[in-house]
């Protein structure tokens, strides 16, 4: 297991770490909540 940090799409922070198996290839997509936009927004693994 990786942990790989996920950022929001609408502001670009990075709110959230998650864990991932190391064999998956395809990027990971959450709704999750940010803070600083104040809604639940769609959040995507990053580097």
């Amino acid at each position: 297991m990786a942990k790989v940090p996920l950022s929001c799409e609408s502001c670009g922070t990075r709110n959230y770490n998650v864990a991932k198996a190391n064999d998956e290839r395809s990027r990971l997509a959450l709704k999750k909540y940010c803070p600083k936009c104040n809604a639940h927004t769609l959040h995507k693994e990053t580097k």
